[in-house]
């Protein structure tokens, strides 16, 4: 059976997350550097199944898109391109990094391990995923 597989995308690095293989649980996987996304995911997907990519889809507060989709717009294009064969749905991510921030509180993780920006990144990856499964 094949996984969906979320992403987180910003600047510099991107959060992924996936699901299990019957798409109940959704995990922080890694933190991959945008540079290399495209080739990451080649990689994974030869190795895993991936029915689907999720993507966040950042939005200002009254619903307008931020900034940071114009750097997303052209990565969803080469994506495109790359895997043709793998559809791509968008979930709105507002206060995803609020979230995985507070979620990191919850759960005990040290004021040290919190300011690792590549955690929280995949955190985030991991609430857009569950997002995405909780709106099936």
């Amino acid at each position: 059976m094949a996984r969906i597989l979320a992403i987180d995308y910003g600047g510099k690095r991107c959060g992924i997350a996936v699901t299990d293989e019957s798409k109940i649980i959704a995990s922080g996987l890694t933190t991959v550097d945008t540079k290399e996304l495209l080739s990451w995911l080649k990689n994974y997907v030869t190795e895993e199944e991936v029915e689907l990519f999720v993507v966040g889809e950042p939005k200002r507060l009254h619903g307008e898109a931020s900034e940071s989709e114009k750097l997303i717009k052209p990565f969803l294009e080469k994506l495109a391109k790359l895997l043709p064969d793998i559809p791509v749905k968008r979930i709105d991510e507002r206060f995803t990094s609020k979230m995985a921030f507070d979620t990191m509180i919850a759960s005990g993780i040290s004021k040290k391990k919190r300011r690792d920006k590549a955690l929280v990144d995949q955190i985030s990856a991991t609430i857009i995923l569950q997002d995405y499964l909780y709106n099936l």
